[in-house]
């Protein structure tokens, strides 16, 4: 029996499903599921679901793509050395073969549920991700995270346009918000793995510039994102409970990120990575759950 033969019969279905990233694929379904919920119209149930499945399958495929290509680095990295590849229960072959033919289906389940616009915002991010990201900046600039945190960022703007068909102003606020959160977040978590980053050669910010530059840098993204957080509000789209999440959220994100700043100690950038899940995650859930009961926006459109 080849050793192919042997990684495929060991795969289970967990491995293929780990293959996909299901964590960050939660988010980027959950933020794209918010995009359609408040962008303007009715819309359809059962078009609606397809779309959103489109992007989940997307986010799937381009996490597949990107463990297929960083095999190499995930087998050095103690976070990442147990995933299916580097640790041998899935072939590389079948990780590349996943991710091109889910990209395929994700992108021809877009075009027939939604429109051409929305099928190509989604085929160009699964390319960002799996081609520009993950095989050209991550290994060659410690701003890999920041340009590359556009494609997390998109999937409420392809989600705008699958209900409306055309791109405005409010979805690229909820980009802007993520893009500018990415940074913060993965830098504490790159705080709290410089060393696993150096060994994997990944020129993560803490590599390259130290980790005294990194908290600084964490602190300007934190001030720059907490009025941030406040702009969906002028754009119509969130109401008192949104002022009142995204106001006191933004405050906290600040004051942990000054924590970050101010401290050689790994704790502060440990709880700032915590927070940040939670405060993204309740900026976008609090616009569903504003949307979903019928309340009016601060600021009408």
């Amino acid at each position: 029996m080849s050793v192919v033969e042997h990684q495929v019969s060991a795969a289970t279905a967990g491995d293929y499903v780990a293959l996909m990233k299901p964590r960050v694929m939660s988010l980027v379904v959950f933020t794209g599921l918010v995009g359609y919920a408040v962008a303007p119209g009715a819309g359809n149930a059962v078009l609606g679901f397809a779309s959103i499945l489109a992007i989940a399958i997307g986010a799937g495929a381009a996490g597949a793509l990107n463990m297929w290509f960083d095999a190499d680095i995930d087998a050095v990295m103690a976070r990442t050395r147990m995933r299916p590849i580097p640790s041998g229960r899935v072939a590389p072959q079948e990780a590349l073969a996943l991710g091109v033919v889910m990209s395929v289906i994700s992108v021809l389940i877009m075009l027939l549920s939604a429109n051409i616009a929305a099928a190509a915002l989604l085929a160009f991010t699964i390319f960002f991700y799996a081609v520009i990201y993950t095989m050209w900046l991550k290994r060659r600039t410690p701003q890999n995270i920041v340009i590359g945190g556009l494609a997390g960022a998109l999937p409420p703007a392809i989600a705008w346009v699958a209900k409306t068909g055309a791109i405005a102003i409010e979805p690229l606020i909820l980009v802007a918000i993520i893009f500018v959160w990415t940074p913060p977040h993965f830098w504490s978590l790159a705080l709290l793995r410089a060393e696993e980053y150096r060994a994997a050669r990944v020129p993560m910010l803490p590599v390259t510039h130290g980790a005294v530059t990194t908290r600084a840098h964490i602190f300007l993204y934190a001030l720059a994102l907490a009025p941030l957080g406040l702009a969906p509000i002028a754009a119509g789209l969130g109401g008192y409970a949104y002022a009142s999440v995204a106001g006191m959220g933004g405050l906290v994100f600040v004051w942990l990120a000054a924590q970050v700043r101010g401290s050689e100690d790994l704790r502060p950038a440990r709880n700032l990575f915590g927070f940040s899940i939670f405060y993204l995650f309740a900026l976008f859930a609090t616009l569903l759950l504003e949307r979903w009961a019928g309340l009016a926006p601060l600021v009408r459109g």
